[in-house]
């Protein structure tokens, strides 16, 4: 059985791609994005399998 590690990245919008591409480097795997404290960021929720 895959057992997960979750974390949760704040986004800023001018930034979403390289931020994301860093995150994905390190074997993380975006599962869903919501709007974050105010408009300019947003709230990446990622998962990779543990090691």
């Amino acid at each position: 059985m895959t057992k997960w590690e979750y974390v949760t990245v704040p986004l800023l919008t001018h930034a979403t791609k390289q931020i994301l591409d860093n995150w994905g480097e390190d074997g993380w795997e975006l599962v869903a994005v919501i709007p974050g404290p105010n408009p300019e960021q947003l709230v990446a929720y990622m998962k990779r399998a543990k090691a």
